[in-house]
Formats: C-alpha cells, structure tokens, sequence
C-alpha cells in the first residue's frame, strides 16, 4: 500500500436507495448473523506465520497457497484459481495466485471482501541497516486480513449466507517500489464476465493490539455510501470504539484498482501499527504485536453485513 497524502476534509454522502437499508438485526432478511470468534481467526494468523515470510518465491508462499487451497476446497463452493506472472521494474518474474472463494455462485446478489496474503520481502522501514533486507513475518501485514477471511469462509461453511458472497485473496500486493497492488490490478483487469457486486471490503492491517479503524480517505471519495453502511452496522454492534468516524489517510490500496473498474470497494485498515506505527514494514511485524481484538471486530460486522442481505 501507499500512504497517498494526508487527509482533507470532505462530506460524507450517502446515496441510492440501497445505501439507506435498515440495519436492525436481521436487516432485509430477518436471520441473525453467527458468532464470529477473534481467537479462532486470531490462530489463523499464527499458522500463516509459522510459514515463514510468505513474498513470492519463498518457500513460505508456496506452503501457503498450497494450505490455502485445501482449506478453501473444504469450506466453499467454488474455488477459482488465477495464476499470472509479473516482470518487475527490475526485470524478475513473480509467478502469483490470488484466490477467488465462492459462496451460492449463481446468487445476483452478492458482495466481494478481499484481502492480500502475501508479505514484505524486505523490510525497508528498519532503522537498523543490518536488518532493511529482512523479510518480514507479516502476522498484521499479509496475515490478519487472510485470517478474518478464512475465519468467515468456516462460518459460512456451517451457515449457509442469504446472498453470494465471494473471497479474494490477493497476491503481490507488497512486492517493492513500484510493484505493488499487482494482484488486485490483475483482477480487475481480468474480472469474471458480467461481475458486478454491490460493493467490496477490503481488509489490511487490522490486528494492531489497540486497533482503531479510521475512515480511510480515498474509501470516502470512491465508495462513501459503502463505508457509511459498514461503519453504522459496527456502530449498531456496539463497536464504534474501534470503527472510529475520525478521518483517516488517503491510502492507495487494493481497493483502487477495483473501485477503478467499477466495484465500489471501501479499505478497513488500522495505519497505526505499534508506536507511530513503528513495526509497519520491519521485523516488528510479528504474531506477539497483535491480538484477536481487531479480527473480531471486523469479522463479527462482515458478518452482519452479509446476514442482513448487503
């Protein structure tokens, strides 16, 4: 991701009919939503750490794409490989994968959460010289996201959702320079014909151990009537603690490229990781520097969300 600039004030809008759904419990469907556990998904982190760095071509990328794939077979009705290789500005090539999980495929209605789960090959935020060509563990950055998702994919394992909803886990989202986002611009570049979702949610840094979700900025600008939705359901749960109405950065994140090709799509991230978000990008970035606090936080209102119809 790429901090764009600081954030300027701007109205929030909310508009179109679907955007004023009410959002009582059970919303247009009237099923209350299952229990989302921030500790089973908070596991989750721990097995994609104990991987090892998980950049492409790292033995800890493979061991979890393969363990990825055999979870998701398990859990969903679909599941759609999308392999690609990518030239970076200094001349190698990634073979990538992102991962598209399916639930109730041939629903309309439907709404896509996405995720990156690869990580840092280098940790160029280190103030230690001897350590900026580390690669980084990614427990928050890569792994927290992943892991609400995979979390949810089990929960709607047992508990079939009212509407299609759809999984992406996203490759190459972190490479370096200017590789980055490869693998949400390869998705949008090569959506499935005819997708048009509701709208879309991102997850990126979300385990922080104290974690507060601003309203990220360019979230604002692209998808106002989606981040109003998602930040009064969290309100509604009791969670306005951590969904936080300050305004947040302008992050360049997966979410552009998709919201670019017309998948209104919104960034729930917490860009404040350890003091002055100091573990961001370093090897900081470790499974004893988050919590289950924010996996639970976001997992109990996407699935809300998608109980509630969208």
């Amino acid at each position: 991701m790429i901090i764009a600039a600081l954030a300027l004030p701007m109205v929030m809008a909310c508009s179109g009919q679907d955007a004023g759904r009410p959002i009582e419990d059970g919303g247009a469907t009237g099923v209350q939503a299952p229990a989302f556990s921030g500790d089973s998904a908070w596991a989750l982190v721990r097995k994609q750490v104990e991987f090892g760095p998980r950049y492409p071509g790292s033995p800890g990328h493979a061991a979890q794409l393969e363990w990825m794939q055999e979870y998701l077979r398990a859990r969903t009705d679909t599941l759609i490989l999308q392999p690609f290789t990518h030239q970076t500005v200094e001349g190698e090539t990634l073979a990538l994968t992102n991962l598209f999980a399916r639930f109730r495929p041939d629903e309309g209605t439907r709404i896509l959460l996405l995720a990156h789960w690869d990580t840092r090959p280098k940790a160029d935020n280190e103030r230690d010289p001897d350590l900026v060509d580390e690669p980084i563990d990614g427990a928050n950055d890569g792994a927290s996201g992943t892991a609400v998702l995979l979390e949810l994919a089990d929960v709607l394992s047992r508990h079939s959702p009212p509407i299609g909803v759809d999984l992406l886990f996203i490759d190459g989202e972190d490479w370096s320079g200017m590789d980055l986002l490869v693998g949400s611009e390869y998705f949008a570049a090569n959506l499935p014909p005819g997708y048009r979702p509701l709208y879309g949610i991102l997850l990126d840094m979300i385990g922080d151990e104290n974690p507060v979700f601003r309203m990220e900025q360019n979230s604002r600008q692209y998808a106002p009537e989606v981040v109003d939705r998602v930040w009064r359901v969290a309100e509604d749960l009791g969670l306005s603690a951590v969904f936080s109405r300050q305004q947040g950065l302008y992050i360049d994140d997966d979410h552009v490229p998709l919201n670019r090709a017309g998948i209104h799509t919104i960034d729930i991230i917490d860009f404040d990781f350890g003091p002055g978000n100091a573990y961001w990008h370093t090897t900081q970035d470790r499974l004893e520097h988050t919590s289950p606090k924010g996996l639970e936080a976001a997992g109990r209102v996407l699935a809300a969300l998608i109980f509630r119809g969208g």
